[in-house]
């Protein structure tokens, strides 16, 4: 403890220095706090606090991000362990946004079921983890972010299990997690081990990847490669996805297929960028490493969603899937060209949200998922349905949405770099993303042309919560309007 009194008082200047820049971060713990003291005496006399709170929260914390945005002065705290720049903060504005749809969504759904309020705090603490995801470049904080994260995520698995299939589901994620977070650990542990630094994109750290043996740091990145993977579920850890998304509830699918990736994607960016812009081997064998996973999951996820008759299971695929889709953005992403990288995250966060919420609309009327169920619920429903069928289109990525806008961006940034580069695997993967777009279309087609095609013989009918179908409404004409005109969202990045 004496070696340590000469440095006390500076690293006490330096917590103090970098408290500024971490105002939206603060703002969620105290959220987190009120919203655990709102859940435990105030909730029983005005059902609503909890919720009044978490939503308070989430917008103060959106208005310190702005700030940051606005100011477009890259900031450095907490002895560089975060590094705010705007990549990061825009990345943590649109990861609020869902946030805050999603934590709607989760009040309508579910207002008189149960009390809400220890999952909104659940949900303001995988919000701070995901911002700390998003700022970060230094493995122990990474780590506790993304265990943050993950341990946010299991709860809310099971927060709502009222069945075998749901607890089965929890458990299933817990036990898939827990493992991919232990074997992370241990290439986190080869890397320090190896650099002798936690900051990836330290010249230090970067300079004893080149010096280790090949074999051993190869070994450590796919270690690492594991927990981000499990995150972003791409193959070949993808296989908790289904049961998963298909078990829970649909409105935690909901966040599990949208925010957590959208921090992870983030960070594999600036990692892989830090690290592909020196040219040796270990940056040759990660950009194949992740070339190969991006093929390979984007057939999986693709193929196997043709086969399915579940839409919750067809859209964990389709996610699958997607997640392809990223790898190939990450793949392209440079340091001052963030704003393709961007425009499909936020496109992506608005495609997952509005399908997730029509399909739990009508799981509520229907009391299943399965799409034939959606047989002749067309003519019923038309516009919800109508709704539904456009963002489908925009998954597929087929003009004139915001889907298409998006895939043609990433498709041409690579096509940029293998004009550049003349690399095979380049070009593997944009015929495998064209091709796999293609078979996209006959499974998602699959719910129109039940709900306009085919003849509703069970006579069922479809009563959607007002509020949840605006917010569908309003992430569908957003889709359109951003095909239309997607200098509106790109001059923002």
């Amino acid at each position: 403890m004496l070696a340590f009194s000469p440095y006390i008082s500076s690293f006490i200047d330096q917590i103090i220095v970098s408290i500024p820049y971490f105002k939206p971060e603060l703002t969620l713990i105290i959220t987190f706090i009120g919203t655990i003291i709102a859940s435990l005496f105030v909730d029983k006399y005005w059902d609503k606090a909890s919720f009044t709170i978490t939503i308070a929260g989430l917008l103060l914390s959106g208005c310190y991000l702005l700030g940051q945005g606005l100011s477009h002065v890259e900031m450095v705290g907490f002895f560089d362990m975060i590094h705010i720049d705007t990549f990061a903060t825009s990345a943590r504005v649109i990861i609020l946004l869902s946030t805050l749809l999603i934590t709607i969504f989760i009040q309508q759904r579910y207002q008189h079921d149960r009390p809400l309020g220890d999952l909104y705090a659940v949900v303001l603490t995988a919000t701070l983890g995901l911002n700390l995801l998003t700022m970060s470049s230094n493995w122990l904080m990474i780590f506790i972010a993304v265990e943050t994260v993950s341990i946010s995520s299991y709860i809310m698995v099971g927060y709502f299990s009222s069945n075998k299939v749901q607890s089965e589901a929890a458990m299933k994620y817990v036990l898939f997690g827990s493992i991919c977070a232990a074997v992370m650990l241990y290439g986190l542990s080869l890397l320090y081990g190896f650099t002798g630094n936690l900051n990836f994109d330290a010249p230090s750290h970067i300079a004893g990847l080149m010096e280790a043996p090949r074999l051993m740091i190869s070994i450590a990145l796919l270690f690492l490669l594991t927990g981000i993977g499990f995150k972003l579920s791409f193959f070949p850890f993808h296989v908790w996805s289904p049961d998963v998304y298909q078990g829970a509830p649909t409105v935690i699918t909901t966040y599990l297929a949208t925010v957590p990736k959208i921090a992870v994607v983030v960070l594999l960016s600036k990692l892989l960028a830090a690290w592909l812009a020196v040219s040796f081997y270990f940056s040759d064998f990660l950009a194949y490493v992740i070339i190969i996973i991006a093929i390979a999951t984007m057939l999986i996820g693709n193929l196997a969603a043709l086969r399915q008759q579940d839409a919750k299971r067809m859209m964990a695929y389709s996610s699958i899937g997607h997640t392809g889709i990223l790898l190939m953005a990450v793949l392209v992403y440079q340091n001052n060209e963030s704003n393709v990288l961007l425009f499909y995250l936020s496109i992506y966060a608005l495609m997952n949200i509005a399908v997730f919420i029509f399909i739990d609309s009508l799981e509520v009327s229907l009391g299943n998922t399965s799409i034939d169920s959606y047989k002749g619920l067309g003519k019923q429903s038309p516009l919800l349905f109508t709704s539904f069928s456009i963002v489908l289109i925009a998954l597929i990525g087929l003009p004139p949405t915001a889907g298409f806008v998006g895939k043609l961006l990433i498709f041409s940034k690579v096509f940029e770099q293998y004009q550049n580069f003349q690399s095979f695997g380049l070009l593997a993967l944009l015929i495998v993303g064209a091709l796999t777009s293609v078979i996209s279309l006959f499974y998602y087609f699959k719910i129109p042309l039940n709900a306009f095609l085919r003849d509703n013989v069970d006579h069922y009918s479809v009563k959607s919560n007002p509020l949840l179908l605006g917010i569908g409404l309003f992430c569908t004409i957003a889709v359109i309007l951003l095909g239309l005109f997607p200098d509106i969202l790109l001059s923002l990045f």
